[in-house]
């Protein structure tokens, strides 16, 4: 297909290439994934003669899947390329956008989904709800601003360090709502959001209609795996990271290994030393992350990966993705040693407590390692 493609065959002879398919689901669904693979301007048309009439859901799922990832990477899509679907109920004349807005990942697993609305929707403009990977929803607040208190609005997010959020689609953010809704339904947030629940599925749109995470996010390639995520390192003092950073109580074990590594006199030369500093490092890194908890960090880093990709940083999203994708058990192997993001966390958490300790007049001076918020960021009306 690939050399057709190259070759300029037209979309008939293309077709027939794949003319021995049995029509079963999963071979269909295998096909749209390859297909997506082929970054070449002729493969929507290709995917939309094939399967731009398919009725089923699955199908249609993964066409939009295949069509969103090769847009991500620089394929263009015709508008008008998939036959129009019986429209939706449209806003009234005049009415605003239904918007979402998202907050990077903190270290803690918590993050802020937005949704944003005309205020005659919900009540309010805005929901605002802090949402964790483990505890679900930990604040649901409806807010009525009015257009003067926006901008104080946002300022208290930057104020707090949340300087970023991103717009996904409104779907997504709605799915990020149900999951939170899943893992604790008897939360006051859960309830909350709730009762306003099937006018948010109304308007910003159903959680199915999202793609999975990880089909939102283009393939890596497998020969550049080792290479980005050695750079992934990178991404432990990125702004966006720096909640990551373990905290000062968490390191206090491993600060005195260190030290002690540092002024011991046993160690016979430099590469003696720096072979227990990394031992020291490792432990510290299987302490701190152990594997039953691996799962989380990978679903953290994944959600950067796309926060990072939505906000145009695509370089540094494909670190967070290498980093993610090993961090998957099923597929690591057991002499592939700590995962490098992980142990750049350890590594310069260590070195920035020391130099923290060692400062003349620290007890004045704010640590450099900063804990994720315990308390509501939010404006309260």
């Amino acid at each position: 297909m690939a050399a057709g493609l190259d070759a300029g065959q037209d979309p008939d002879s293309l077709r027939q290439m794949v003319a021995a398919a049995t029509g079963e689901l999963s071979y269909d669904l295998h096909l749209l994934a390859a297909l997506s693979s082929l970054a070449h301007p002729g493969v929507p048309a290709l995917l939309a003669a094939l399967f731009g009439t398919a009725a089923d859901k699955p199908r249609k799922k993964a066409l939009k899947r295949a069509l969103h990832l090769l847009k991500t990477r620089g394929v263009p899509i015709p508008k008008d390329l998939l036959p129009r679907e019986e429209a939706g109920p449209r806003p009234s004349p005049g009415r605003g956008p239904t918007l979402a807005h998202l907050s990077q990942i903190l270290g803690n697993g918590e993050g802020y989904v937005i949704l944003e609305g005309p205020k005659e929707l919900l009540g309010g403009n805005f929901l605002v709800s802090r949402v964790s990977d483990t505890e679900g929803f930990r604040e649901c607040h409806l807010l009525a601003l009015k257009s003067r208190q926006h901008r104080e609005f946002w300022d208290h997010f930057r104020e707090q360090g949340l300087a970023e959020f991103a717009s996904p689609p409104p779907a997504y953010a709605v799915r990020l709502l149900e999951e939170a809704d899943a893992l604790k339904p008897d939360a006051e947030g859960a309830s909350r959001y709730r009762s306003l629940k099937p006018k948010i599925l109304q308007e910003w749109g159903r959680p199915e209609e999202a793609p999975d995470l990880e089909a939102l996010l283009p393939p890596l390639n497998p020969g550049e795996q080792s290479r980005l995520l050695d750079q992934s390192r990178s991404l432990a003092l990125h702004p966006l990271f720096l909640t990551w950073l373990p905290g000062l109580e968490e390191l206090t074990p491993w600060l005195n290994k260190l030290r002690e590594v540092q002024e011991s006199r046993l160690v016979l030369n430099e590469q003696q030393r720096q072979a227990r500093l990394e031992d020291v490092v490792e432990e510290a890194v299987l302490a701190l992350y152990p594997p039953e908890e691996r799962h989380l960090w990978r679903g953290r880093l994944l959600a950067m990966a796309y926060f990072l990709d939505l906000k145009g940083q695509g370089t540094e999203a494909r670190w967070a993705q290498a980093a993610a994708q090993d961090l998957d058990t099923e597929i690591r192997g057991s002499l592939a040693g700590e995962n490098p993001f992980l142990k750049a966390l350890v590594w310069e958490s260590l070195q920035l407590a020391q130099e923290y300790l060692e400062k003349p007049g620290k007890e004045e001076a704010s640590s450099p390692l900063l804990a994720p918020p315990t308390d509501s960021l939010l404006i309260r009306r």
